[in-house]
């Protein structure tokens, strides 16, 4: 089978299309035909051992699957043979075979295409988590989000909109902000690019507090962080909830009496861990996400496709910043 290695730790134009023996089930394992693979940050940070996880080299970058059942090991019986599943796999997305823990698999909905559900596990895992579990959303409350076109942004909008909060999208273009409208934010703003002046900084919190009517986020959701977390913290209301979801413009510091005199709160949101702590929690978000997709409440806007031949180009588009919501690989 084909599989799109990290042989050498480097960009995504080091990643290797390679010939590898397809996976065997052992007892308690499956092994699944991969249709489509979501393409998210971690990917770029993984291949070059940037992130918290460092699988063993040589390995296929790829978080999330959407594929079919191929074959089952001894004692499975939480899945059979033909059946459409999505998987959470942390790695070893892009090839074209995968082996699997039965209980990191969900069944896809009838109808449900394998793209859409590639694209669902990762982003609306980690911001349906963020809002309920971590930030306790409530509907009537303001939500900004930052970097709200992109995987996990978009999502945020989405599932900020279904849980009845008023959204604010914030990005780094015109054009992206109109997409998260399409996708449901009330407003929306967009923001300087790039390392941001003092002046800039003061302009950026400005600009939410503006959004907000003055009063400032009640939850403020970051993907971003670098020179946007401090002036974003600024602008949050009274015993509001910051979220800490990734760092794409790099690891921010937060001068602590900004909490103080807030009142506010600076979560950390660590999906992947929250899955393996408390596994059953995490299947009742999943189930959620599943029905408010089924029901037309969230959607994921594939915004591009790649075959795995050219996988590095989509892992590339993330690391530019380049991608509106999500981008898949597809095993044709």
């Amino acid at each position: 089978m084909k599989a799109m290695l990290c042989k050498a730790y480097g960009p995504p134009e080091t990643l290797v299309l390679s010939d590898v023996p397809s996976p065997k089930p052992g007892p308690g394992q499956i092994v699944i035909s991969v249709k489509a693979c979501g393409v998210n940050f971690p990917d770029v940070l993984i291949i070059e051992n940037k992130y918290q996880f460092k699988p063993p080299l040589p390995f296929a970058p790829g978080a999330e699957i959407a594929g079919v059942v191929k074959e089952i090991g001894e004692g499975v019986t939480r899945v059979k043979v033909g059946d459409r599943v999505i998987a959470s796999v942390g790695n070893g997305g892009m090839q074209e075979e995968v082996l699997v823990d039965p209980n990191r698999c969900i069944p896809m909905p009838d109808g449900m295409d394998f793209e859409t559900g590639a694209g669902l596990i990762l982003t609306y895992g980690t911001s349906h988590y963020a809002l309920k579990d971590r930030a306790k959303l409530k509907a009537g409350e303001t939500l900004v989000v930052l970097g709200a076109a992109g995987g996990v942004g978009l999502a945020a909008v989405e599932l900020g909109k279904a849980m009845g909060a008023r959204v604010i999208a914030a990005a780094s273009s015109q054009e992206k902000v109109d997409l998260t409208k399409k996708h449901g934010a009330d407003d929306g703003f967009v923001y300087a690019s790039g390392k941001l002046t003092r002046d800039q900084q003061k302009e950026f919190s400005d600009q939410i507090k503006n959004a907000t009517g003055g009063k400032g986020a009640d939850v403020l959701y970051d993907p971003v962080g670098g020179d946007y977390a401090e002036p974003a913290v600024r602008a949050m209301n009274w015993e509001g909830r910051y979220l800490v979801i990734g760092f794409t413009a790099g690891i921010p510091s937060i001068p602590l009496n900004l909490t103080l005199l807030k009142s506010c709160d600076i979560q950390g949101v660590f999906w992947g861990a929250f899955t393996a702590r408390d596994p059953k929690r995490n299947q009742e978000h999943l189930a959620e996400i599943m029905r408010w997709t089924v029901e037309g409440k969230i959607k994921p806007h594939i915004s591009a496709r790649f075959p795995l031949a050219r996988a590095g180009e989509a892992i590339r588009m993330l690391a530019d910043r380049k991608a509106q919501g999500k981008v898949v690989v597809t095993m044709g």
